[in-house]
């Protein structure tokens, strides 16, 4: 699969572009097709109950943290709706009420079907598990300048604390993470007592 980008004579615009190319490579792979096999047992009146689900999923994507968010970050993002199959997204209260509407039979189909993509598509399944899983659990806040583009002033933990009282120095050494970019091991090794 090849995606172009390029120059056109008509007036897109998005600023959601990369979830477009999201778009593609999810369709290309048809990688949320367990998704659209559920049936949750509703009228498709717009579009059907699961396209909402995947809007829902959309305005995730996009960084939306509420769902009445959708009506101001996603809707008039036409083109972007075009690219995922749909001719616009569906207003916050159609996604209000056909979350509402889900029944426990429907979350568990839906959980089933999430699984499935997991285990088709995800990379920790996977794993050569012979060697170890790595991975980086590191959430503290890394520093920037003020000059740095977007860069406001944060809020990490609201008092500091010395090298003797953090978390670090009371983990075990086999998981504790020093500062830089590196990775810790995902499971414990023995110690010889």
């Amino acid at each position: 699969m090849t995606l172009e980008f390029g120059l056109t004579t008509g007036h897109y615009n998005t600023k959601y572009a990369p979830l477009a190319a999201l778009a593609v490579a999810f369709q290309h792979r048809d990688i949320l097709e367990p998704l659209r096999n559920v049936d949750l047992g509703m009228k498709k009146r717009e579009i059907a109950g699961t396209e909402k689900l995947i809007q829902v999923l959309v305005s995730i994507l996009a960084g939306c943290e509420t769902i009445s968010e959708i009506n101001t970050r996603l809707r008039p993002e036409q083109g972007l709706a075009q690219v995922w199959g749909w001719s616009r997204f569906v207003d916050q209260s159609t996604h209000s009420r056909t979350l509402d509407a889900l029944t426990q039979m429907n979350l568990l189909h839906l959980r089933d079907a999430t699984t499935t993509i997991l285990r088709q598509h995800g990379q920790t399944v996977q794993h050569d598990w012979r060697g170890f899983l790595r991975f980086d659990f590191d959430l503290s806040g890394l520093p920037c300048s003020a000059a740095s583009e977007l860069s406001t002033k944060g809020y990490f933990s609201g008092k500091k604390t010395s090298l003797g009282g953090s978390w670090l120095v009371s983990a075990p050494s086999n998981i504790g993470k020093p500062s830089g970019q590196t990775f810790s091991l995902a499971i414990a090794i023995p110690s010889n007592a």
